[in-house]
């Protein structure tokens, strides 16, 4: 009986360690932390062994294969080991598509993956299609490889996911923008974040789809160098001879395989340019499936906005509150800052993985009237914009934060949290940083 060793005991983790121990695998789980009651119940339901708050090496080296959480970085001492070792260190991802023949539609991008697979998964649920929704959000993959079937499985992938992806093959494959993130994951090298992210076309062949996004640069000087043997279908916001969908006089048109068609922008549920081209992505993959066009338009008009993505809040003396912090990165927040209307109170700060602000100096002159920081060390951001608006203030907690936003708003404005950083400094997850938001906002509207 081959030996599995899962490494990290999340929703990844535990649902490879289940799809293990299903497909006769001798498995046993190591966590350096501590898990949650719900994974440890979940192994122990299952009979899979764990442990928790360290990794007995000895054990996790004689493992045939191990599965790896994509939060562990391949130059952790023990995965090092392990590959020196000749052992398979692979992902869930990896792990879980060698047991399925559903077709995969995989989508990735520094910013919009979120919006974008949660949008096709709408699109293919109207339409009726038993599809499953796995990577950052739903279920992990295994889980249900493990306990369902599904027929097409809408996957938003990060680049750490990808990093340990090796046979798996995307049906079609969605990159929708590369920006600079995670490069403290990457040396801080550029070019190495972005070849993890074209992995997601390794393994296609000629009957595949690589749909992205024809504006961006890195994207584009990156096909110029690769050989891409799936069918294209780029999209872009004007026409360009090769856009597959594109806007022209108000009116977003897809030249998909079969068919043309098209809906008017203004329709679309989600506003903004980002949401512009997250609903292209997932208008051309549906149309990909042989989805009917009625369908996908009337899914493009009543989809629901994402949580935590410029999600509207309340309005507390005049002054909206937008919840935007899953804009965990420079380009993310320069997207909310060009869908803003009023004048705006900025929130940003967090934990910096080698941000340039530069790139939203522009917007942030013509938008921002006052920033707040909020983080444990908000240096940098002081010393970037400091003397760039008419006012900055330093807060190191949500509370002070929001209180400071209080003070500079003005009736008619909007406070924006988009933070540009991680959460890790001060809350557990972009998800908590969100919520806690959202409940002093809503707390805040209660006193009044």
């Amino acid at each position: 009986m081959e030996k599995l060793i899962v490494l990290g005991g999340g929703e990844s983790g535990v649902g490879a360690a289940v799809l293990g121990k299903k497909k006769g695998y001798d498995v046993f789980l190591s966590d350096s932390g501590k898990l949650s009651d719900k994974y440890a119940g979940a192994l122990r339901a299952h009979g899979i062994e764990f442990e928790e708050g360290g990794h007995t090496e000895e054990r996790v080296m004689a493992a045939d294969i191990v599965v790896k959480s994509p939060g562990i970085p391949l130059t952790a001492p023990l995965v090092v080991k392990l590959m020196e070792a000749g052992t398979p260190v692979i992902s869930e991802i990896e792990f879980a598509g060698r047991f399925t023949d559903a077709k995969m539609v995989c989508i990735t991008g520094s910013n919009g993956k979120t919006t974008t697979t949660l949008l096709t998964y709408h699109i293919l649920r109207k339409a009726g299609l038993n599809v499953g929704l796995a990577g950052n959000v739903g279920k992990s993959l295994a889980l249900q490889v493990a306990e369902e079937s599904h027929d097409v499985y809408v996957i938003e992938l990060s680049s750490f996911q990808l990093d340990n992806m090796y046979d798996f093959k995307a049906d079609i494959a969605v990159i929708m923008n590369i920006t600079p993130d995670h490069l403290d994951r990457y040396d801080h090298k550029m070019e190495n974040y972005t070849a993890a992210k074209f992995r997601i076309l390794q393994n296609q062949t000629a009957d595949d789809w690589f749909i992205y996004w024809a504006d961006d640069p890195i994207i584009r000087d990156k096909i110029a160098k690769v050989q891409v043997e799936a069918m294209r279908l780029p999209f872009s916001e004007a026409r360009e001879p090769e856009s597959a969908a594109y806007v022209d006089d108000g009116i977003v048109r897809f030249v998909a395989p079969r068919e043309v068609w098209d809906i008017p922008r203004d329709r679309l549920a989600l506003p903004g340019l980002h949401n512009l081209f997250n609903s292209m992505a997932a208008g051309l993959s549906a149309s990909v499936l042989n989805i009917r066009k009625d369908t996908i338009r009337e899914a493009l008009e009543d989809f629901e906005a994402v949580e935590h993505r410029l999600e509207y809040v309340a309005t507390v003396d005049g002054v909206r509150y937008v919840n935007d912090s899953k804009a965990t990165n420079v380009n993310s927040t320069w997207y909310a800052l060009e869908s803003m209307t009023t004048p705006t109170v900025l929130i940003l700060g967090g934990k910096d993985k080698g941000n340039d602000y530069t790139e939203i100096e522009e917007l942030v002159n013509e938008k921002v009237k006052a920033i707040v920081c909020m983080g444990v060390d908000n240096t940098k951001l002081l010393d970037f914009f400091g003397g760039k608006v008419a006012a900055i203030r330093d807060t190191h907690s949500l509370a002070d934060a929001v209180k400071a936003c209080r003070e500079l708003a003005s009736e008619g404005d909007t406070v924006l949290l988009s933070p540009c950083c991680a959460s890790f400094d001060l809350f557990k997850s972009y998800e908590d940083r969100g919520r806690q938001f959202k409940d002093a906002v809503k707390g805040m509207k209660q006193t009044d």
